[in-house]
């Protein structure tokens, strides 16, 4: 009796190139501190410090809500793409997500 073997679900490696791959981690990198840097600052309580954002609850809710995207945002920060398409995807999404992501945050500063 021949024995079955199931084949590996394993995209076909493709190759990349280092500029693509260095612009893409590049462009990324922008984009993913320039959001973090707007979620920091809109989530500062309003007209209060940090210390006192407990007494609102309205600054509360912002302060905790802008503390979990920026860790999630932090994560994501350090899991990059997990193939060539992935690379592609973010060279083209970056060449226009993180100029306007920088015009955003100049304009919330």
């Amino acid at each position: 009796m021949a024995r079955l073997e199931t084949p590996e679900a394993k995209l076909p490696a493709t190759n990349i190139s280092s500029a693509v791959r260095i612009a893409a981690i590049g462009l990324r990198t922008v984009f993913i501190v320039t959001l973090l840097a707007l979620t920091v600052r809109v989530s500062l309580p309003q007209s209060e410090t940090i210390w006192t954002a407990y007494e609102t609850p309205a600054d509360l809710i912002r302060l905790c809500l802008g503390l979990a995207l920026c860790v999630w945002l932090l994560f994501m920060l350090f899991n990059g793409p997990k193939d060539a398409q992935g690379y592609r995807t973010w060279l083209y999404l970056g060449l226009a997500a993180a100029p306007f992501s920088l015009f955003c945050l100049f304009a919330v500063w």
